[in-house]
């Protein structure tokens, strides 16, 4: 919406010229010289009038009478008008709040820049619930489709071929588990965002912290051949923060490394203190991220190649819990990405 004054409503580019006074005034120098014309012609077209200082009295009462008058008229007209428009722009009628023409361009306007405001928040709040839906529909999909097809293959006499019946059902255990995860996760952000103050801070230690993160996913690191290390110096770095939070974001940036990382290739997660934070800097040297996604990358089930993600056992929600963890704590999340090259995440927390 352009605000610029070739857009403006007519009647909101100048108030000066549509105040009831100045149309009071041209309205009665019009009847004023009217009369006087009229005068003119009944006193025979001489144009000779008898001027007497009563007859200058009377005249100018009766301008000043005419003019009040007529100024009393289009105040009420003009008035009844600005009501409506303070109605639509206050939603109610505030008898206190002074209506007058002078301020009623600004309020108006004002009024148009939020509402476009409004608008636009609307709008991509719908883009974001439709992709959202889609996305959710398309992730349950797959896991329900599978147990669909493998139960009624076991109800189709698969449960009596003891060649199959164990291992549909382990499959079955697959699709049931990556459901949970799913939920588990989306229930995961929900209580981030809604509980965003609830958090239970204590003061740990950040590096035994990440040690627990590196030991409890070194054996899937070693099945694709990635090493973990941390790049830190040997103080115990305590920090103030809900240490489960924190265990869970780290591990998701670390698994993420990994699902996306090259065979032979490494993780390292480097912390550098620096006034009352300390910087928490996750890198790998993966197969990276293109620019145009980074943008994107922490919204929930984005997924920058669908296929080829969907193939490493995630539910898609990993860096939005990340994002939003780090947010409840009162800090931002930051990625850099160079396909071919790998990515790097970090964050802040404050040290205790």
């Amino acid at each position: 919406m352009d605000l610029s004054d070739s857009a403006k409503p007519a009647g909101l580019v100048s108030n000066k010229a549509d105040s009831p006074g100045v149309a009071s005034l041209l309205i009665t120098l019009i009847i004023t010289l009217v009369a006087v014309a009229s005068v003119v012609i009944f006193s025979g077209g001489t144009g000779t009038i008898e001027f007497t200082w009563e007859v200058a009295a009377v005249a100018l009462v009766t301008a000043v009478t005419i003019f009040f008058l007529i100024r009393f008229i289009i105040s009420r007209f003009v008035q009844s008008r600005l009501d409506a428009v303070y109605r639509i722009v206050n939603s109610v009628t505030d008898s206190r709040r002074k209506r007058s023409l002078k301020n009623v361009e600004r309020q108006v306007l004002e009024w148009a820049r939020e509402r476009e405001t409004e608008i636009k928040e609307l709008r991509d709040t719908e883009v974001w619930r439709r992709e959202f839906i889609g996305n959710v529909s398309h992730e349950l999909k797959t896991p329900i489709f599978n147990l669909q097809g493998l139960v009624l293959t076991l109800l189709d006499g698969g449960l009596e071929d003891e060649s199959i019946n164990r291992l549909y059902l382990k499959r079955a255990e697959k699709s049931i588990n990556r459901l949970i995860a799913i939920v588990e996760d989306l229930q995961t952000i929900s209580r981030l965002e809604s509980e965003a103050n609830t958090l239970r801070i204590s003061r740990f230690s950040l590096l035994r912290l990440i040690e627990e993160v590196i030991e409890a996913n070194e054996v899937r690191a070693a099945e694709k051949k990635i090493s973990l290390s941390i790049s830190a110096g040997r103080e115990p770095c305590i920090v103030e923060a809900d240490r489960k939070r924190i265990f869970q974001a780290l591990t998701n940036l670390v698994v993420n490394s990994i699902n996306y990382g090259r065979s032979g290739g490494y993780t390292d997660i480097s912390l550098t203190q620096f006034g009352e934070k300390v910087l928490v800097e996750v890198a790998d040297n993966g197969v990276g991220i293109e620019e145009e996604h980074l943008p994107r990358i922490f919204e929930r089930f984005y997924r920058v190649e669908k296929h080829r993600s969907r193939d490493t056992g995630g539910t898609g929600l990993g860096l939005s819990i990340v994002k939003h963890t780090i947010e409840a704590h009162g800090h931002k999340v930051m990625v850099k990405s160079k396909p071919g090259e790998g990515s790097t995440f970090s964050f802040t927390l404050t040290l205790a």
